[in-house]
């Protein structure tokens, strides 16, 4: 077996406050190269939380996160943003792209702003589109694109600078039955080609259950998810 890309191990995450809320309990997770994992559970049950920590976005009150053999928590906050930004895409439930350039252009900013080349990253972009079967659409600015050429293209840029992990929160979660199904295969598609770790936050049990493996959070603690049946309590 594959070494893991992306471990957490025994995370706490507590939110302060009044009544403080413990939303991750010795939280334990490994994802290893090409792996789709499904992240599934109901609302406040801190799967948001559990990937914002996996992508050093927010540090827990306890535990371990080690990024493609990295600790990401004993670092400076300028090495974790170099570590997040060279190994970690992310893809969220909207879009978020940029209104005033295409869909290739879209995919070339983050590339620029990490130092590539304009052709390289030009190339990256097509090459990217074309395995998101949008070659055509190259062109269009969002306006022009539906809702799910839109998010094919986050997904996309998500891919753009090489990351060894995708973590993706609802990405298909603002589309039609349909279009989430042919988002989803682009994704599961990109993810295999690319070779990364992926673990995707969703509340659709049926796409969950055709990814590699999903778990599910129970009482703050990751465990195994048994299939669309048996969904999160």
């Amino acid at each position: 077996m594959s070494e893991a890309v992306l471990s957490l191990q025994g995370i706490e995450r507590t939110y302060a406050g009044a009544k403080p809320l413990t939303v991750l309990k010795d939280a334990t997770v490994h994802l290893v190269p090409g792996e789709v994992v499904g992240l599934v559970g109901p609302s406040g049950s801190g799967k948001s939380s559990l990937l914002h920590v996996a992508g050093l976005l927010e540090e827990p009150q306890a535990g371990t996160v080690t990024v493609a053999g990295h600790d990401g928590l004993t670092r400076k906050d300028s090495e974790r943003t170099a570590l997040r930004r060279s190994m970690i895409g992310f893809v969220y439930q909207f879009h978020h792209l940029l209104p005033e350039f295409d869909a290739r252009e879209n995919i070339v900013l983050p590339q620029l702003i990490a130092g590539k080349s304009r052709k390289s990253a030009i190339a990256e972009a097509d090459r990217l589109l074309g395995l998101m079967g949008l070659t055509e659409r190259a062109d269009h600015r969002p306006a022009e694109l539906s809702g799910g050429e839109q998010q094919r293209v986050a997904i996309a840029r998500a891919f753009a600078n090489k990351p060894r992990i995708i973590l993706a929160d609802e990405p298909t979660g603002n589309l039609d039955p349909r279009t989430s199904n042919a988002v989803f295969e682009a994704f599961f598609r990109a993810a295999r080609e690319e070779g990364v770790a992926a673990l995707v936050a969703t509340h659709n049990l049926a796409l969950a259950d055709r990814m590699d493996r999903a778990i599910t959070l129970r009482e703050g603690r990751v465990i195994p998810w048994t299939g669309i049946e048996h969904p999160a309590a």
